[in-house]
């Protein structure tokens, strides 16, 4: 189902540029986008549990339903949409913003920072068609639900969660500092 997706290769990203003697208000640009992605990484965590109970039989689907409706951030949620609705619409807002914004002023840096900024739109991309897919198959699992679909949305899931994770990883590393540094944040 995902083999044409073509996945971004760790080890091809450009190294980041390390910004040295930094100021604490130079770091809190970089630390503020960390904390967004804390945000992003919760509820990929969040997620993964629920899904890994309820595919471990450890769980039904009610049983996961009434834990999921449990969470402070899903009870925040569904007065505007369901969970993975609104996680997918938060990712694709904050990667928006990203590359309308950040990664423009990035890549006016020098060579390096472009090159990193464009590899971050690439990854975006990655996601961006990851979320797509999840929502989908979320919707057909909804409607029919079964073992073939459920295996399916795990699949789009533990993909999106290896790329995102990943993602957010680098992103941080790559231009953290550099938002203080060059105060474009």
């Amino acid at each position: 189902m995902l083999l044409d997706i073509g996945f971004l290769d760790d080890a091809t990203r450009p190294a980041p540029i390390r910004l040295e003697g930094l100021t604490e208000a130079q770091r809190a640009p970089g630390l503020h986008l960390k904390e967004v992605h804390d945000h992003l990484r919760d509820n990929m965590k969040t997620l993964a549990v629920l899904i890994d109970r309820a595919a471990s039989g450890e769980i039904g689907a009610k049983a996961a339903t009434d834990e999921a409706a449990s969470l402070a951030m899903v009870a925040n949620y569904r007065r505007f949409g369901n969970l993975c609705g609104q996680h997918c619409n938060i990712v694709n807002v904050h990667h928006s913003i990203e590359d309308e914004a950040i990664f423009p002023a990035i890549a006016a840096q020098g060579a390096v920072f472009k090159a990193i900024a464009d590899r971050l739109r690439a990854e975006h991309v990655v996601v961006h068609e990851l979320l797509v897919r999840l929502i989908d198959r979320l919707g057909e699992l909804a409607a029919d639900p079964g073992p073939s679909r459920f295996a399916d949305t795990l699949e789009i899931y533990r993909a999106l969660e290896r790329v995102l994770l990943s993602h957010l990883g680098y992103e941080e590393e790559a231009i953290g500092d550099a938002l203080g540094y060059f105060e474009l944040f």
